[in-house]
């Protein structure tokens, strides 16, 4: 998972923070190296944004389009009598 934290004032200037952590029980943790950061924007409004890791998902959805239109490709409009039934 990737975290990507936006620090602002009240303007829609933001600093930019990107690390990388673990989601463990609705928590992220936020790595030593980033919290003095974080500490310097107490009180400030900071926008997140969270990218999960799906790439077994994306290949399993891969396997499934690949599928389906080899699948299609031996269909034939011959076979259209069988849609009925």
């Amino acid at each position: 998972m990737v975290v990507i934290l936006y620090l602002c004032k009240k303007t829609r200037i933001m600093r930019t923070i990107e690390f990388k952590s673990k989601l463990s029980k609705n928590s992220i943790h936020i790595p030593k190296e980033i919290q003095p950061e974080l500490r310097e924007a107490d009180e400030k409004n900071i926008r997140v944004m969270i990218f999960l890791d799906d790439s077994n998902d994306y290949a399993d959805l891969t396997l499934k389009q690949v599928t389906t239109e080899q699948f299609l490709k031996g269909y034939s409009d011959s076979d259209s009598i069988y849609d009925n039934y």
